[in-house]
């Protein structure tokens, strides 16, 4: 059974940081890419960052030079480190796992918080 379980979530004032993590079970993790989309109440799923099993990583543009994201194969977990928050970064965080011919799968989601 695969389980992707996000943690990290919180509630933070503008400016700070959290470092929210994803620990998968049930997949071969190392040849997954992994993502973090993100959802705000009445609006569409949105597509935050992206690491692929080579470790190149991607980010929509609202959120370059702020956060992170990176992976321990090791430790079947996939990172996303969150600096300089912003209001418009309060939403519920999603984590994905994605391969080509395969299911996607799909975490329960971490709320994150951020006051101004």
């Amino acid at each position: 059974q695969v389980q992707l379980v996000e943690s990290g979530g919180g509630l933070v004032q503008a400016g700070g940081s959290l470092r929210l993590s994803c620990a998968a079970s049930g997949i071969t993790f190392s040849i997954y890419t992994m993502a973090w989309y993100r959802q705000v109440p009445g609006k569409q799923r949105e597509w935050v960052a992206a690491i692929t099993r080579g470790s190149s990583t991607s980010y929509v543009d609202s959120v370059q030079g702020r956060f992170t994201i990176s992976r321990d194969n090791a430790k079947n977990t996939v990172y996303l480190q969150m600096n300089s928050l912003k209001p418009d970064d309060t939403a519920v965080y999603y984590c994905n796992a994605h391969i080509v011919l395969g299911t996607d799968h799909w975490g329960q989601g971490t709320q994150v918080t951020v006051s101004s």
